[in-house]
């Protein structure tokens, strides 16, 4: 492994290189290499360090008779930096370090037949599920070794402007390695409807391991000011886990001035008299509610999130900037205002095949977790 991710680095060096087609007979090789070094400082932990190399090389059959199968594997490997508790809450010998979620594995990354008809496919085996921004079902591909599910999923669109989602998952295949798959009975349901006034979905998410039923809708949306693009979304959901439930909302609004997209919204994962919190399991938490990773899972006093955003381009590379002030739903004696959360990033395209860039972001604790700083520097290439 230590020879392939020496091989790997050579080849992101040189990338000045006209590009690589790889194209194999009756079928098509891919090969992604993400080189990324994480920096985690955090009170009541050591500083954690770590240069990981994700290699992903897999290999897609042409479709016959509109059937085609896909194959890869996925190796993540420490390139010399490695001062880090790569598990949370899982027993090891770096505890005493900050988390950093990329433990080193070699595994089976997607195994899956497709069958794809005038308006419908099917797919069956280790695939990516990514709906709806993330939000409730997504791949994490943050993290090295990204989210994936065992399962069966069919995509059919009756009409130009209607299409309709269905997935039963057997495993989740989560981003630590194998310590904490999932073996599960999920039953994902999606339907959406995208019209002039803008894009309507219906949706039912029915997780085995945590007895929950989730349903929801969310609403999605543009329209023009003269020189202005004003944007708009709410969603409204409501999940029952067990003797509990709880309500999501979503309010978001913004305006688009010059190539620079400025958004304020409003996120609330709810709380049932703050035993228990609204939860996303399946979801890329990590796109949402700060980047820091405070919230991946829901405090029981629930979670409200206020946050303003601005990103655009510049120096031909994109630029974000965030704020979000997190508190409780249900506010007990000792958890009301949570904290607050700086995010920066800034993403560069070399060429089609590379591209970088840095990202930073800074929580500062009031009623929970720690104050936590987290830097990231990558590049990664594609064929």
């Amino acid at each position: 492994m230590n020879k392939l991710a020496l091989s790997v680095a050579a080849a992101l060096a040189t990338l000045a290189q006209p590009a690589l087609a790889i194209d194999a007979p009756e079928g098509k090789v891919s090969l992604n290499a993400n080189l990324r070094y994480e920096n985690v400082s955090q009170d009541e932990k050591k500083d954690a360090d770590a240069l990981t190399m994700r290699t992903r090389l897999g290999y897609t059959t042409e479709a016959y008779k509109g059937l085609s199968a896909t194959l890869s594997f996925e190796d993540v490997r420490t390139l010399g930096i490695n001062d880090y508790d790569s598990i949370p809450k899982t027993p090891g010998p770096k505890d005493d370090y900050a988390v950093i979620a990329d433990p080193q594995v070699t595994e089976l990354d997607l195994a899956l037949l497709t069958y794809k008809g005038s308006n419908y496919s099917a797919t069956l085996g280790r695939q990516v599920i990514a709906w709806d921004g993330q939000r409730f079902v997504g791949h994490v591909g943050w993290r090295q070794d990204r989210q994936t599910f065992d399962a069966l999923s069919f995509n059919y669109k009756p009409a130009n402007d209607l299409t309709l989602k269905y997935a039963y998952i057997t495993k989740r295949n989560r981003i630590f390695a194998e310590v904490k798959d999932v073996d599960s009975s999920d039953h994902l349901l999606n339907a959406s409807y995208k019209g002039n006034f803008g894009k309507v979905t219906a949706y039912g998410y029915l997780l085995s391991e945590e007895d929950s039923d989730t349903f929801g809708v969310s609403y999605s949306g543009s329209t023009k000011l003269d020189s202005l693009k004003v944007i708009y979304s709410a969603e409204v959901a409501t999940q029952d886990a067990g003797d509990y439930s709880a309500l999501y909302t979503l309010l978001e609004a913004g305006v688009v001035v010059s190539g620079i997209t400025f958004k304020a919204g409003y996120e609330l994962l709810g709380s049932d008299d703050g035993e228990y919190g609204f939860s996303t399991p399946l979801a890329t938490a990590h796109k949402f509610n700060g980047w820091a990773d405070k919230f991946l899972s829901t405090p029981s006093e629930g979670l409200q999130d206020i946050y303003l955003s601005a990103s655009g381009k510049a120096f031909g590379g994109k630029w974000v900037a965030a704020y979000h002030d997190f508190s409780a739903d249900e506010a007990s004696a000792t958890k009301d205002d949570y904290g607050t959360e700086l995010n920066l990033l800034y993403a560069y395209k070399f060429s089609k095949e590379l591209k970088g860039g840095v990202k930073f972001a800074k929580y500062s604790a009031d009623d929970l977790g720690d104050d936590t700083d987290k830097l990231w520097l990558w590049a990664n290439a594609s064929f």
